[in-house]
Order: structure tokens, then sequence, then C-alpha cells
């Protein structure tokens, strides 16, 4: 808790009543303004504890209007009332007074952003801009000058927008962005880097306009309101202007572009007539006002909420105080009010955040005199200065000052009280000092406080204290044993007595600093300085000794700031450090120095972890959960226990909240930390938790209590008081709650404590044979009832039986070891905690191991039974119903009927639940049952009033219900015959039809029986009735409705009766008894009977019927009827004969049902005899791929291949080929292969290689190679390729065996000799190239080869000759080679063996295609003309 000093300005002699106040943004300076009617007014400066700064005193024979600091330097502008303008200098004094500009009062002084322009404007309407240079000094006459004729009331600056991120920028330009690029270019505008100064502003005025001047000067009217304007908002990050005027309407505005502004938004804010209204609008959009009312308004723009703050009457406001002004500090979040009574009250704010509504926290008033007409906060977060019209006060935050030690807690209560509190003798007392207390220290006699420049010393004799000593001394820090007082000078501290005598001085050298930190503890002293050493001082002797050397923290700790904290053990060994690093942040650490090891540890709360620890492998888990819960977080106060040295207590704070405005004091995620510290084991976490709420700070810790303080009126429920006072007179605060191993013992003996540390320690290491040997000789039941939910935390069910035993708690050791049946660990631990009352870590225990259904229990068991609702419905859904069916019988047991209902509803027990509960009250069950819409409901009332004799009632429920029967029962009994009939008529209720058909039979209504037992669909009785009666014909139609055995029923009596046969024939077979069908049908010979039987055979069926069957079918010429029945009976050899005679197709069907699967039917030499028999009567259909199929699966390939053949399925027959792998059918297919178009498709080509590769039919490949330089020649008169092929050919024809009787050596010959003759003629083409005439007498030569065609042909032999002639200009010679070609070949085109440039040659020069002779091309030779 914060408490604030208020220190009372220095205000000259010559100052009237303060009438204005206003902070400087960033120095802690204060401007008053002071006015009186008589002799005019002044202005002063104040510094933060009131001091007067003489040099800036300005007096004028007129009145101070406005007050404005410059936002950076320390220049402060005053207006007024004769239009003056001075600009005055701190702390010099310096005035500057500007030019004479206004001639009326001065009403608003504003400067921009950065303070290079000030806006002054007066009553008159009379606007001035000034340029100041970066002293704050002004820089020549005014810059603007406007004249707009009203009253101006109000001015604001439009912040600029944001300058350019140049690093960003410069990412991107790297990154390739072309905009970025262009934004660098030295060909556009420069680049606006950084924040630019927002030179635009906005001006209000008496008539209700604003105007706008643009950084130029020029002015333009943007909007107008009715009223005069109060004040202006702009929204930066909206970028709306909002205004509000004097009869405080609101209005808020769009700025879509320069000069227009467009209204989104009115409305009135409430307010008391006739008061001043102070406005605040912070930077969530929440708007403040306070009017002179009891209450401050709010609203809440974002969210279009509106709400008030009231001051409370439990803190020490009045009932009705009015609230006069107020001041809002965005940073620490605090909005201050000062009231007519003079007090400040002050709200926190809580949340902020956009989702949520805004929470404010009244915080106790602070109480000054008079009646406070303004606030204002400093720079400084701890400066708020109130003006109560006689003076002004500062006030100054300083968080309260708090000691514990020897029992005796010291509190501060206010800047002056302190409230002690003496726990050994129950006795509470108030000390009020004459001075701002800043310091106390307390021990069993004494009470020690200071404010830094002065000591005072009370002696706490009962319930009294005594002043006995008093002495000036500068220093800001105390400590205090036996009868000695320390305190620190430069490089030193000073033991005195309690006058202030000097005893002793303990130097440091300036290498060691200057002392800043002290603490006791037992007889040792402990000294941290301001240069991060640390001394400990034995204080056990006369003069106080060096208990080890000086030890520097810098050299090893890094990135030291400074030290926060120093404490020091009871028996100076450890001592335990807090620091601040280089950048002012909390560390997360706690160190540790072992003075005898000269070690240094810590502890990390960040972590969760120690440095370094001893491992503890049972206790793994509970590490584990211990490092989660303390990670994360920082120390912000230490402890040491004053008797036990090994026990050690700090609090910490989540990391996020350690820069927070929010003191820790009053924070709720503040948790309270122990641990032990050995040189042998380390740092040990031994407890820790959350602090509870009504606590403040942790003071100490002396075992077995720890001791917090509190707020007045608040208390913690788990503390324990024994303090003696009227609250109303001394208010409690300090608080103690004792430690986890304690509770119960807290008023134990020495010996008993000690045993208990042991037990903690060694329970803490993990050693349980050691802490049950510490306490094993205690007889306290409470010890063992300690030790009993430490095995709780330890899990050591083992020990927990024998601390059971020692309590006497059988019903504990009874549900522990019936606990034992559950799997889990935890749920075995967790039953022991809920017989001891541990309910929270029996929770935590369940939802750990996850035993959601014992967790259900848990809470129920509790009473917890929102926990338990929420549980079922979301992990626990399989007893959801058993958990709502338990929530109804405790709300019923509470006498809650309404929330009974509900969940017995939930839990679908409503049915009988509800009217049980309700049997007593039967108005109520009569208007749930009229409510709710459940048939089971409405059938069970129709019960009870047919059972009440109310039958119309009755019937209306029955009729709700839809009970069908029970309304045909009910008309039945009362004689409603025709009613009853029509319901089951239109219903078709079997039940009700049944019930009516007994009724009919039971008066011998014979056919209403039988019709009625027909829709009830009880066949068997209406058959009964009409054997019984002889109706037959409607017995026929009943038989075929009912099952099988009333068919046969049916059948047996139309067979016995000797009349209607068709029927006990159809009966018979109908009812599945198809032999007694067909002997019964041939008997009669009722053929179209037998027909309609034979359809519903199939292989299922006995084979000498189906036989039977056939045959039939067959001497009456249904052979298909008969194919099909001969293969159901699997006679297949009989049905291919049938198939044979009488050319019957097989389908693909039957084919499938002819083959046959199971050796056990045939050998397989029978079996592959009949599937050929399938594939020739298939082949002699037509059907080749079935054919194919079947002699597949006959083994045999080779008809296979020659069906698919047949069939021209080309893909079929290669993948046939492939899977077969067979020479023989590779050489089929592949003959096959040969009579398509090979030569257009490759792939063609390429699996006819393959296929006569694979048959090794080397002889034929050779021939398919000769074919295709055929056509190679033929059609590409492509020889290379040709040649290629020939090569192939003769090197397969060289491999194959000669098997034809020398006709292989003369095709081989062959071969040769055309190889022979495309290797001269390819040779002759090459050498045309290089020697024409030569080429030309070797083609020549090579037409009186022998046999030259079909190797070479003649055309393309007499082609190149032409060719070549043409080319050399001898057309005569070419046109005798044609002519002679012509003679050669009479019959064929020559044309195609001649280049179309030699035809031309030959057409142009000669016209030789004019006669007789070249009339076989002259067609040719017209169409190259005309393409030409």
């Amino acid at each position: 808790m914060a408490v604030y000093f208020d220190h009372r300005i220095e205000a000259p002699e010559s100052s009237d009543a303060p009438c204005q106040l206003t902070w400087h943004s960033t120095l802690p300076v204060l401007a008053v303004a002071s006015k009186s009617p008589s002799s005019g007014g002044n202005v002063d400066l104040y510094l933060q504890q009131g001091e007067h700064v003489e040099n800036c005193h300005v007096e004028r024979p007129h009145q101070p209007m406005v007050l404005h600091w410059h936002p950076l330097k320390p220049v402060l502008a005053l207006g007024w009332e004769n239009g003056e303008v001075v600009l005055l200098m701190h702390p010099s004094g310096d005035q500057t007074v500007l030019p004479g500009l206004h001639t009326a009062s001065i009403t608003l002084l504003e400067w921009s952003s950065s303070g290079s322009r000030l806006v002054t404007g007066d009553q008159t309407g009379v606007l001035a801009v000034w340029k100041v240079d970066a002293r704050g000094r002004l820089q020549g006459n005014h810059l603007v000058k406007h004249e707009y004729n009203k009253p101006l009331t109000c001015c604001i600056f439009r912040p600029a927008s944001p300058g350019i991120d140049v690093a960003m920028l410069a990412r991107a330009s790297v990154s390739g962005d072309e905009n970025a690029l262009d934004m660098f270019s030295w060909k556009g505008a420069p680049l606006k880097m950084g924040p630019q100064e927002g030179l635009v502003f906005y001006v209000g005025s008496a008539d209700g306009k604003v105007h706008s001047v643009d950084e130029h000067g020029k002015t333009s009217t943007l909007l107008r309101v009715d009223g005069s304007i109060k004040t202006l908002f702009f929204v930066k990050k909206r970028e709306v202007l909002a205004v509000i005027t004097d009869t405080l309407m609101l209005f808020q505005y769009n700025l879509v572009a320069e000069g227009e502004a467009q209204e989104f938004m009115k409305a009135k804010l409430s307010s008391k007539p006739g008061q001043n209204v102070d406005v605040v609008w912070t930077e969530n959009n929440l708007l403040i006002t306070a009017s002179g009312e009891p209450t401050i308004r709010l609203w809440d723009l974002e969210r279009d909420d509106n709400y008030i703050l009231s001051l409370d009457e439990t803190l020490g406001f009045d009932r009705g105080e009015l609230i006069n002004c107020m001041s809002y500090c965005s940073t620490k979040e605090i909005l201050a009010a000062g009231t007519a009574n003079g007090r400040i009250a002050m709200w926190k704010m809580i949340s902020s955040r956009s989702d949520a509504k805004t929470q404010w926290k009244l915080q106790t008033p602070t109480e000054i005199e008079g009646n406070v007409t303004q606030l204002q906060w400093g720079c400084s977060l701890n400066l708020l200065a109130a003006n109560n019209s006689k003076t002004v006060l500062i006030l100054c935050e300083h968080l309260m000052s708090a000691h514990f030690s020897q029992q005796v807690a010291a509190v501060q209560l206010t800047p002056t009280q302190l409230s002690i509190a003496n726990f050994s003798t129950g006795v509470h007392l108030a000390l009020q000092s004459d001075m701002h207390i800043k310091g106390v220290c307390v021990t069993k006699d004494s009470v020690i406080v200071w404010n830094g420049k002065l000591v005072n010393v009370y002696e706490l004799s009962g319930t009294a204290l005594h002043n006995t000593g008093s002495f000036l001394c500068d220093s800001h820090v105390v400590a205090v044993h036996d009868e000695n007082l320390y305190t620190v000078e430069p490089n030193k501290v000073q033991i005195r007595t309690p006058q202030g005598t000097v005893k002793q001085h303990l130097y440091f050298s300036k290498a060691e600093g200057n002392p800043v930190l002290l603490d006791v503890c037992q007889s040792y002293l402990v000294v941290g300085t301001d240069t991060a050493h640390i001394q400990v001082f034995d204080l056990s002797r006369r003069d106080a000794k060096a208990h080890c050397k000086t030890k520097n923290l810098a050299d090893h700790i890094a990135n030291l700031g400074a030290l926060r904290s120093v404490k020091c053990n009871a028996s100076g060994s450890y001592i335990s450090i807090l620091i601040s690093q280089v950048n002012g942040r909390l560390d997360h650490k706690v160190y540790f120095y072992d003075i005898e090891m000269d070690t240094l540890t810590h502890f990390d709360f960040f972590t969760g972890r120690p440095s370094s620890s001893v491992s503890q492998p049972e206790e793994s888990e509970k590490e584990e959960s211990s490092e989660s819960e303390l990670s994360g977080r920082s120390p912000v106060s230490h402890f040491w226990d004053e008797s036990e040295p090994r026990l050690f207590v700090c609090e910490t704070v989540p990391v996020s909240s350690e820069t927070s405005s929010e003191p820790f004091l009053d924070m709720v995620d503040v948790s309270v930390v122990t641990l032990f510290c050995t040189q042998e084991y380390g740092l040990l976490l031994h407890d820790y938790y959350l602090k509870p709420s009504g606590l403040q700070a942790l003071l100490a810790l002396d075992v077995p209590y720890y001791y917090f303080s509190c707020k007045p009126g608040e208390k913690d429920v788990g503390s324990t008081e024994a303090l003696k006072s009227e609250p109303s007179q001394f208010p409690h605060m300090v608080s103690r709650r004792a430690l986890r191993d304690f509770v119960g013992l807290e008023s134990c003996e020495k010996a008993t404590r000690d045993a208990m540390l042991n037990f903690s320690f060694y329970l803490t290491i993990g050693d349980m044979d050691k802490a049950f040997k510490s306490i094993k000789l205690i007889k306290s039941k409470a010890v063992w009832e300690n030790m009993a939910r430490m095995c709780v935390k330890t899990r050591r069910l083992d020990v927990a039986h024998v601390c059971l035993g020692n309590m006497g708690n059988a019903r504990a050791a009874k549900a522990l070891r019936e606990a034992k049946a559950e799997p889990e660990p935890e749920a075995q631990v967790a039953m022991l905690a809920i017989q001891l009352g541990m309910l929270e870590d029996a929770e935590k225990l369940y939802k750990s191991c996850q035993r959601f259904d014992l967790l259900n229990t848990f809470y129920q068991t509790s009473g917890q039974w929102q926990q338990a609702l929420e549980t079922a419905e979301v992990q626990d859904r399989i007893h959801l119903r058993s958990t709502y069916y338990n929530y109804a019988k405790y709300s019923e047991s509470m006498g809650d009927q309404i929330q009974a209902i509900t969940f017995y509803e939930k839990s679908d027990t409503h049915r009988v639940e509800v009217p049980r509960m309700l049997q007593d009250d039967t108005p109520s069950l009569e208007v749930y049952v009229s409510k709710t819409k459940d048939k089971s409901i409405y059938k069970w009332w129709a019960q009870y009033q047919e059972s009440q004799s109310k039958m119309d009632a009755a019937l209306h429920f029955y009729e709700r219900a839809q009970d069908y029967l029970s309304l045909v029962r009910v008309y039945c009994y009362m004689g409603n015959i025709q009613e009853a009939s029509q319901i089951a008529n239109e219903t078709g209720d079997r039940a009700a039809s049944y019930h009516l058909a007994r009724h009919y039979e039971s008066h011998e209504d014979l056919k209403q029986a039988v019709h009625f037992y027909t829709r009830a669909q009880a066949y068997n009785n209406a058959i009964r009735l009409c054997k019984e009666n002889g109706l037959d014909d409607q017995l026929m139609n009943l038989a075929l409705l009912s099952n099988p055995e009333d068919m046969m029923e049916a059948a047996r009596y139309y067979e016995e009766k000797g009349s209607h046969l068709d029927r006990a024939v159809v009966l018979y077979h109908k009812g599945g008894h198809v032999s007694k069908a067909l002997e019964l049908a041939f008997s009669t010979e009722q053929f179209a009977a037998l027909q309609l039987i034979a359809e519903d055979l199939n292989e299922n069926s006995d084979p000498a019927l189906l036989a039977r069957c056939s045959d039939f079918f067959v001497s009456h010429s249904q052979n298909e009827k008969a194919l099909e029945l001969l293969v159901a009976a699997k006679k297949y050899h009989q049905a291919l004969e049938l198939c044979v005679t009488h050319n019957l197709t097989i389908t693909n069907d039957l084919a499938e049902r002819m083959t046959v699967t199971d050796s056990k039917d045939l050998s397989r030499e029978a079996r592959n005899e009949l599937l050929e028999r399938i594939a020739d009567c298939c082949m002699r259909q037509g059907s080749y791929h079935m054919a194919a199929k079947k002699y597949s699966q006959a083994e045999n390939t080779v008809k296979a291949m020659k069906a698919l053949l047949k069939s021209g399925d080309t893909e079929k027959i290669i993948f046939f080929a492939n899977r077969c792998r067979q020479k023989e059918l590779f050489i089929m297919a592949a003959n096959y292969l040969q009579s398509l178009a090979w030569h257009e498709d490759p792939q063609i080509l390429k699996t006819i290689i393959h296929f006569y590769t694979k048959g090794k039919a080397l002889a034929l490949l050779a021939g398919f190679y000769e074919a295709c330089a055929q056509v190679e020649i033929d059609d590409y008169q492509n020889y290379e390729k040709a040649l290629d092929a020939l090569t192939e050919a003769f090197k397969c024809l060289s491999k194959a065996k000669d098997a034809s009787g020398g006709q292989q050596a003369a095709r081989l010959a062959d071969l040769q000799h055309k190889i022979t003759l495309i290797k001269k003629f390819i040779h002759i083409q090459r050498l045309y190239s290089e020697d024409p005439q030569e080429a030309a007498l070797l083609c020549e030569a090579l037409l009186q080869e022998p046999k030259l065609d079909p190797p070479i042909r003649i055309g393309d032999a007499f082609g190149f000759l032409i060719n070549h002639h043409c080319q050399k200009g001898n057309l005569e010679a070419a046109y005798h080679k044609l002519e002679e070609l012509q003679k050669l070949l009479p019959t064929q085109n020559i044309t195609c063996y001649i280049s179309q440039a030699s035809l031309q040659a030959l057409h142009s020069k000669m016209e030789v295609f004019k006669g007789r002779g070249g009339r076989a091309g002259v067609t040719e030779e017209d169409e190259v003309e005309e393409d030409l």
C-alpha cells in the first residue's frame, strides 16, 4: 500500500489565493498562478517538495489568465488579463515579453508538439502564431495573425503522420521492392524520415465555429455547432476530431480531406447545471466528466456504454460528498478526484482491454484540508498537485514502511502514523510522529523511525511508547541491534547509541563504495554498498568485528547493475541478495553467498530451478509441477527465519509485472516461496503458494508463522490473530499465517518445533526414514496429522498408514485401504487428501491422473455441484445423466422443486421421479403434466385418472399420449364399439386391432373378428377362425400373408379336403416345401404351377428335382429353361449336348456356372475336357473371347491364341502372348501382327521383332526385316535404312538353323547380292557431291548389273542420272534418259523418280511433255507449273 506525503508550497508572503497550477511535462517543476481583485496577480515556480524558486517570480497589476509550459524546454508561457504574453525561463527567471499584438484578455496559449510554434488568442478573437527556437527563445514578430471577431476558447494541434521507417524501407529495397527503390530515388521528393512536427491546428470560438489553420498559416472554417466550444480532442488512430460545447454536447467528426469534416456522432453528456465541468479523454476512448456531483461519469465510446464511479463510505468518505475536479494519469492508469471535504479519491484501472468493460477499484483516500478545486499529475509518476483554494499541496507517493523483528511488527498507516503490534504480549499500539516517516525499524524493546534527516527512538514498555532519543542524521537507512543503532554515511557505517552518540565506525574503502543497505539478523549485520560489495559483521561482542572479507559481487554476477536488497541468516553463514540489472530491470534470480565456502549460488525463478541441487528421483513429478508453477516469475522481497538458519522465504511476481506501474503489494498473482538452504544439499524447494487476497506484503518469517501486512478492515481468512485492541481505534495491519507443516501446532513447545523443522527438512530432501525418526517420539495427534498431510505431498502411502494409525482415524484408514483398488497412485493419494480435508490437493491429484469420474464424485460429495456438472458435461460424459440425477435429488432435498424437475428431465428420469416427487401435491402434478409434452407421462396420468374412474379425463390423456390400445380398451369397456372400431381402422394400431378382434370374437361377430385379426397381423388367429367356419376363400389370402408354418397348415387343410389342390400346390411352394409342391403338381398334372415352381429352383435345390423338371421342360420344348435346370443340377455334358442339338447360345453367366472350380466334383482331365467342349461351343457361336478364356482355363493355350486371333483383339493377343511366354504363341502373334499396318505404328513394329526374337524364329524375323527394307525403298527411298534392315536380316538368317534342305543358302546369297547393290548405290549418292561425273559413270555401270530391281528401283537410278544431266545443263541427254525410263516402265508414273527442278527445266527449255512420249507426266507437270 502506498501513502502520500503532502508538501505545502513555500509561497511568498505577497502571494494571494492560488487560481491555476500546471506541471511541466518532463521536469518536476510546478507553476502556480495567484490573483487578487485589488493587487493583480503573480506567478511562481516550485520544486517537487514545495521549494520556491526565488528567481522565477512574475508579478503584474493584472490577473494571470492562462499558463502553459513548453513541451520540452523549461519555458512557461503566461497570458495576462491586459493581453500581455510573457515567456518565463526556469531556473534563471529571464522574462521575454511578446510584442503587444493583443489588447484584450488572453484566452488561449498552445504549443506545438515540439515547441517550435506558440499560438496565442484573446477575448476579441485575435489569433497569432509565433516562432520559437530550439532553446525556447522567441524569434522575431508573429508569423501569422487572424481576426475571428469572437472570443477564442480552445486550440489543439493535429499530430503529424508517422514518418517513414528507413530501416524497413532499406530492407524492402534490398529484397527488390520497386516502390521502395523509387522512394529512395533522388528524382522524387525527399524522404520524410522520423517523426515530423504537426503545424496544422484547430481553433474553437464562442460562436460554435472551429477554424482550421494549415502549416502555411491559411485559415478556413472547418465546422460549426450550436453553443460555445468548451474543448477539442483529436483521436489520432481514427483521425477523428471531437468537439464538446459549454452545454456538454459531444460531436465527433471524421476528417476526410483538407478542409472537410463529416459528423458521425452526436450525444448529450449529463452534468449538474451551473457547475464548472472537468473533462478527460483517455487513450482507450473513455470520456470522463466531473461536474460537482457525488459521482464521476464515464462514457465508453467504443462500446457505446456509460457508467458512474461513486465514493464508498466504508473507506472514509462522507455521504453525499461532492467531487469538484479530477486528473487522470495514463501511465499509472489512476484517476484522481478532489472533493469539497478536502479528500482526494483515487480509482485504479483494473481492466482496460478492448474486449472487456473497464473496471475501476477505489483506493483509500488521502486527506488534505480545505475544498479541493484543482488537481494535476506531475511529470514524475509519484507527484500530484492539489489546489484547495488557500494554498497548493504537492503529494509525493511513498511506499509504506514496515518492519518485523523479535515478535514486534510496525506498519505505516499515514505519513506520520504507525501501527505497532507486539505478538508476544498481544498489545497493539499506535505511534503518532511529528515528521513524515520514511523508514521504521523495531525490536522487542524499541521503535526507531526516520525521515532521512532526523532519527527518533522510542522505548516500548508495556502498553506505552516513550521517546528516549532523537538526533539529526542524513542516513536513509537505519538498523538496530540491542542498544545500538547503525546508520550510513559515505564510505562508513556508524554505530550509535539511542541518543545518537557515535560509538564505532565501520569503514569501507573507496573501491568498496558507500554503504546503502543494512540488515540485522540475530547477532549479524550485513552491509551492501553502491558498488555491489557486501560485508558481514559479528555483533555478539562489545565491538562489531568483520565476520568475513568484503565480497565484490560484480566479479561473479554478469550484467549486475545495483544491489536491491541484502539479508543475512541467523547463523551468519549465508547472505541472500536481490539485484537489478544494468538496464534497470529486476533480475529473475535470488543469489546466495556461502560465507564459509566462499561460493555464490542462485535460484532462478524464470526457469523455476536452482543453479545446482541434489537429484531426488522419487520427487521428479513434484519437481516438474513446481518448476512449471514457479517459472516465469521474478523475486521482489526476501527474508530469513529469525532463528532457523536454513529456512528462507521470498515473494515473487510474474515477469510481465516487473515493469508494471502497479505496486506488487496490490497484485493478486504474488506467490510466497520457501526454500531450505544448506551446504550439503544446496537449495531445496520447501513450499510455495499464492498470497491470499486479503494480505499485502510479506514482513518476516518466524517459525511457526509467516507475517504479512494487510489493509485496514481486510484480513486473511487463514490468519491467526492474538492481539487485543479495539479495531475501531487500532486497525489491524499485520496478519500471520502458519507454515504448512505447523498447521495445528502453532503453540507447540520449542522441542516439538525443532522436531517439525527437521521433519520438514528431511521430507524436502526425500529422506522419509529420517523424517519419520525425527517425530516418532512425539505423541501429539496434530503432529501425526501434519505428517499425514505431508504424505499427500510426498505420495508416501506406507507412511500415511502409520500416521493414520497414530491419529486413531479408522475411517480414513479404511478409505485409504479401499482406494488401493484404483490403478492410479494419484487417485489413491487423493482419497488420503480427502480424508484429511485437503480438498484442493485432492482436486489437483484427480485432475493430474485424469480420473474425471472420481473428480466428479468428489465434487458431488463436497457439495461443489457446479464444478461437478461442468466436469460431467466436458470430461466425464459417461456419468452425465447420473450427475444430473444426483443434482436433482440434491435440489429436491433442498426444497428446490423447479431445479429438481429441470435436472430430472436432463437425466431422463422425470417420467418416474417427478410424479413421485409431486405425488402429494396433485395440483402441481396436474400443472406439470399439462405443460409437459412427454407421452409416457400422459399415459401414466391417464392410467391414474382411469384408476380414479375419471374416464373422460383418461380418454383425453390417452389420446394425447397416442395410446390407441388403451383408448380401444376403454371404449370397449364403456360399450362404444363404433368409436373403438373407428380408432382401430384409422390408426392401424396392431395392439388396438387385436384387442378389438378378441372383443368381436367373444361376441361371435366372425367377419369383423377376421378383419381386425388381419389388421393386427395376427394371421394365425384369423386362419383358425376361417378353418373352423369353412371360410376357404379368405383362408387362401390370409395364409399367403402369414408365415411359412401357417401356409403349410393351410396347404394340408386344402389337401385333406381334396378341393382347391392348386391352392395347396401354391401354398406348399410359398411355404418352402418345394418337393411336396412338385410331387402334388406332377400327380395332378398342374403344368402352370410347375413352371412357377421351376422359376425358383437353383443350384441349391435337390438335383433329382432339377433333373426331373428339366426332363419335363425338354419334353415340352422349353429348351432354355431346361438348359438352366441342367446347369443348376450340374449336368454339364447334357447341357452342352442340348446347346449343340438345339443351337442354344451360351451366355457368359452360363459358361461361368458350368466352369467347375472344385476338384472334388471332377478330375483335372475331365474338367479340361469339359472346358474345351464349352470353348468349342463358344467358337461355333462366335464368342471368341469366351472361347479363348475357356481354352486358357483348360490349359490349351494354342487354341486360346487361335480364338483370340479370330477375334482380332490386338491388345489381348499381345497381352496373352506375353503372359504365356510360349514360342509357338509368340510366332502366332507376330505373324498376326504382320497382317496389320505395322509400318504406320512403330510400337507394333517393335512388338513383331520382340515376339520373333522370343519365339526364336530367326528365319521369319529375317523375312520381316526384308519386308521392312522393301518398305523403306518403296515408300521413303531411304536406301540407308533399307541397308540396315537387310544387314539385320542377313545376321538373323545366318544364325537360323537350316531346315529347308539348302534353300537357306540361296536366301543368304540373294540377301548378300541385294546388300552389295544397295551399298554401290549409296556410294554413288555420297560420291556425287565430290565427283559428279564419276558418280554418273558408276550409275551407268550399275544399270548394267543383273537383277538390279527390286533391290534398287530402276526409276531411282534413272532419276539420279536425269537430275545429274539437268544440273549440268545437258537437257538433251536428260530427255533421252527420260524416254528410256518411260520405255522400261510404261505403266508407271515416272515423275515420282525425278526432282521438281529437273522437271521444270525440261518443260521450259525443250517442251518435252507436249508429245506422246510425255503423256504420263503431263498432268504432274501441269500441276507443278500451277504450283510455281
